[in-house]
């Protein structure tokens, strides 16, 4: 009896479906769930930093001399570089 019990034991915990799989399975959930809730709050930043941009003009301007390297006209910029 005892013999039965352990061998039903083994297959239930060692098998292609068994508890190693099981707990290996909600381990990677777990984590893919962790992957999706910073995704989403990327793209609720990203969002919010896309409406700023489609209203405040002085962050527009901002966004474009400092990315875009752009200039009003009759304007000099001057860059200078860290060494």
């Amino acid at each position: 009896m005892l013999t039965v019990t352990l061998a039903v034991l083994a297959f239930l915990t060692f098998n292609e479906y068994g508890l190693l799989k099981y707990l290996h399975v909600k381990k990677e959930l777990y984590q893919l769930e962790a992957d999706i809730k910073k995704s989403e709050e990327r793209i609720k930043a990203m969002e919010a930093e896309i409406d700023s941009l489609k209203t405040s003009k002085e962050k527009l301007e901002r966004v474009a001399r400092e990315k875009f390297d752009m200039m009003k006209k009759n304007e000099k910029v001057f860059k200078i570089e860290e060494k």
